[in-house]
This record gives structure tokens, C-alpha cells and sequence, in this order.
């Protein structure tokens, strides 16, 4: 395990000597600094896990060290340490950020003590930085007109704290559209909570969404909090929005509305500062008329609409998708590429996940060709893709294989104005196959380009 790094401010330098070897004795690594000033130049040119500062320094003092810490790194533990520890001193401190405060002299004890609460914080906020991340997500993939124009789309309405409505197939990524919306708007550092309506049994989605009290019913032992109380200042996606029960759906409309919620068993109002996002692979409308949602909720839900288009409709995204969802150290052949950009995705991205996670898994050698994943993919296969037709490359008797695919190679540049990589894309193959293939053309590549 690597030691934490620490800078140590002090200008005091028998004090400073003596907190760097405790320090060092605590198994760390100690960069010391003799003023404020020289603490702040040194925070700007390396990383530090923790930083101890004295208060009282020449030219930058502890106070101006603590702020220029949380301003480059805001979840790093900074600990003062002052000789003049009054309660004024300690209250503003905190206020400030500090993580916690050492008084002069300080004792090796309370110095353990204040290092391994800063080790225990930091541990919290880097889980709590993962945890985020992993409900989030990374940022989408974007590759296709279709899907910038989702991401504008986003971007213009993330600010607000209008309603969103997420609308595609199945398997599409809706709830990376909807953690987008949520990363790009002014909550961005507060909870995304998921919900999906169609996993929680009828019996227990209010409980779900608003929670209960003690009592409430039978097996409530004690009082649990739903999701529009943990996603407080923050966005609740509600997925599968078209499966909510309609007993409940008036109450989701009382909770938008009016902008607070009661537990079950319950009977006073909470206040809540949630931004709703849903989502759904149904026809809301069709929904509406059938009678099987009520239609003020639709219109309330209804405020943005986002249309995630299919992948099918998106081909330029299969192949960089498909990269990303390999592992390092795999290698996705030319022919399996090509195979990729032709089949018809009726599992959109799920589908395609799911096949490369299997490949990888199952590959030889590191490299994922066409033979290995050919028996999975059916005849759902688009041969308009391949950009193979009988006007753009004539067989005859009696011609070359060699000639075939020069005057296939020059109609598809041809066709494409001579941009190597949609002609490659066409054809199935990688742009540095394709500049392969007119060199080992030689005289004909003069032809073909």
C-alpha cells in the first residue's frame, strides 16, 4: 500500500521538524513547507493526499492555505494546527472546510488521532466519488448525427428543472440519457437515484417511492426512507414509467405538482426538491388512450420529450461502441467489424454489449474474429451495409479476382467522393486494410484513387 503523501505548513521550524517526523513515524511521506505562501506554490505543482498547516504564518497564513486547497482539490482533509485554539478560531475554521484542528503543542496521540480521522474522511469521499461515478455513469458515447442531436437536446434543457420524458426501444440507453441530463444540470452534485417501476411489486411501490413509517402495514418494523426523500436536491429517474400501477400514478402527479410527499402511515407533508426524469419504451399516448395511464400525469411527465433513436438507425456508433465495450486487451479483425455494422440490432446497445462481454470471454489469442461470433448473431443481418451490389461491382466469367476488387475498391470511393474512410466503412473493412489494398494494387492504385 503507497504511503500518503503529506504537505506540512509551518513556519515555526522546531515545530515543523517535530510534526514532520511524527508524521513520518505515522508511515508517510512528508514535503514541508516554511510559510503559506511556499505551501500554496507547492499545492499547485504536486498532489497531496492530506495538508497540515499551522494558522499563524508570514505572507499567506493557514486560513488562505485551507482555501487553496479546497479550490484544487475540494475533497482533500486539511487539518490546522494553532497555538491560539479558541472556540472562534475552531468555529470559523470549520466553516471554512477545515477537516479538523490540532492545538500547540501537540501531542503525538491527538496527531494519530487527527491523521487517521483524515485517512478515514478521505477513504469516505473517494467511495463516495466511486459510488457516484458508478450510478452515473461515464459520459455517452456520440457518434452520429442522431445522437448529437439528442446530446444538444440536453444540453439545453439540463439547466432547467423541467420534466424530461425519454422515449425509445428497449436496450437504447435511456438511463445513460437520463444520467447525462442529471451530469449536465446544476444538481449534478447531488444524489441520481434509480427507480425501476416495473421491477417492485404493486404492493410495495409506494413504499418505494415515498416510504413508511414504523407500523404502517404488516413487516414495517421501522421507518424507511423512499426514493424522492433520498434523491432530495438531486433527480429521480424513474424507469419503465409506463408500468407504474394507475392506483399510484395520482399520487406521483400530487408529488410533481405540489412538491412534497407523505410516507405511508404517515401524516405530515415532506418537502422535496426532486427533478423527475422518465423514461419508457411504450407509446405514452397510445397508453393514454387505452386508458391505462392517466392522461394529466402524461402531459405533466410530457414537458420534454427526448427520442432515443434505435441503433440501427445510429451504425456509425457499432463499431466505436463495440471497441469500448472490449476489454483492453482485445482485438476486434476487420471482418468482424464488418459483421457488426450489418446486423440488425434488435437488441440495440444491450444486444451488442452482451455479445462482446460473451466474445471476450470466449476469444482465442486476444483477437475477436468473424467465425466466433457469426452463430450468434442469426440472419438478422442488413446486407445493404456491406454496400455489395451487382451495378456497383459486375462479376463476369472470365475476370480476376484481383480486377473484381480493384473495380469494386474504385466505385465505392467513387461513390463515397473518394473519402477512404466511408468507402471502408461500405466495405467492410478498416481504413488501413483498404490503404493495404491499393498499395498492394500498385499500377491499378492510380486508377482506383
Amino acid at each position: 500500500m503507497a504511503e500518503d503523501l503529506i504537505l506540512l505548513a509551518d513556519d515555526e521550524e522546531i515545530s515543523r521538524e517535530f510534526l514532520a517526523e511524527a508524521l513520518r513515524m505515522c508511515g508517510t511521506q512528508v514535503v514541508e513547507a516554511r510559510d503559506g505562501r511556499e505551501a500554496i506554490e507547492k499545492m499547485r505543482e504536486q498532489a497531496f493526499d492530506f495538508v497540515f498547516t499551522d494558522l499563524q504564518m508570514p505572507h499567506k497564513d493557514g486560513v488562505a492555505v485551507l482555501t487553496e486547497s479546497k479550490l484544487l482539490e475540494p475533497d482533500r482533509p486539511v487539518v490546522l494546527v494553532t497555538a491560539h485554539g479558541t472556540m472562534s478560531v475552531a468555529i470559523d475554521a470549520m466553516r471554512r472546510g477545515a477537516d479538523d484542528i490540532l492545538e500547540k503543542p501537540v501531542l503525538m496521540e491527538d496527531l494519530e488521532l487527527a491523521l487517521t480521522r483524515a485517512r478515514e474522511r478521505g477513504r469516505l469521499r473517494r467511495e463516495n466519488a466511486y459510488l457516484r461515478e458508478q450510478s452515473v455513469g461515464p459520459d455517452m458515447l456520440v457518434e452520429s448525427d442522431a445522437m448529437r442531436a439528442v446530446i444538444d437536446m440536453i444540453a439545453r434543457v439540463a439547466p432547467s428543472r423541467a420534466t424530461v420524458l425519454i422515449q425509445g426501444e428497449s436496450g437504447t440507453g435511456k438511463e445513460r440519457v437520463a444520467a447525462q441530463v442529471h451530469r449536465m444540470s446544476d444538481r449534478a452534485n447531488g444524489p441520481f437515484v434509480k427507480v425501476n417501476c416495473a421491477a417492485i411489486p404493486d404492493s410495495l411501490i409506494e413504499s418505494e417511492f415515498f416510504g413508511h413509517e414504523a407500523g404502517a402495514f404488516t413487516g414495517a418494523s421501522k421507518r424507511r426512507v423512499g426514493s424522492f426523500e433520498l434523491a432530495d436536491s438531486g433527480t429521480l429517474f424513474l424507469d419503465e414509467v409506463a408500468e407504474m400501477p394507475i392506483a399510484l400514478q395520482s399520487k406521483l402527479l400530487r408529488a410533481l405538482q405540489e412538491g412534497e410527499i407523505t410516507r405511508v402511515g404517515g401524516e405530515r407533508p415532506i418537502q422535496v426538491d426532486v427533478r423527475v426524469v422518465a423514461a419508457t419504451n411504450r407509446q405514452l399516448a397510445q397508453e393514454v388512450e387505452a386508458q391505462r395511464f392517466r392522461e394529466d400525469l402524461y402531459y405533466r411527465l410530457n414537458v420534454v420529450p427526448i427520442h432515443v433513436p434505435a441503433l440501427r438507425d445510429r451504425p456509425e456508433e457499432v463499431v466505436p461502441l463495440a471497441r469500448l465495450f472490449a476489454s483492453r486487451d482485445i482485438e476486434l479483425t476487420d471482418d468482424v467489424e464488418q459483421l457488426l455494422v450489418a446486423h440488425g440490432w434488435r437488441g440495440n446497445v444491450r444486444e451488442l454489449q452482451n455479445l462482446i462481454q460473451r466474445a471476450c470471454l470466449l476469444c482465442a489469442d486476444g483477437r475477436i474474429d468473424a467465425d466466433l461470433i457469426r452463430p450468434w448473431l442469426g440472419n438478422d443481418v442488413d446486407m445493404d451495409a456491406i454496400a455489395i451490389t451487382e451495378e456497383s461491382a459486375p462479376i463476369r466469367a472470365g475476370r480476376t479476382l484481383r480486377d473484381v476488387e480493384a473495380e469494386l475498391i474504385r466505385v465505392t470511393l467513387q461513390e463515397f467522393g473518394g473519402n477512404r474512410t466511408r468507402a471502408a466503412k461500405a466495405l467492410g473493412i478498416g481504413v488501413r486494410t483498404l490503404f493495404n489494398k491499393l498499395k498492394a494494387l500498385d499500377g491499378q492504385s492510380a486508377n482506383v484513387c
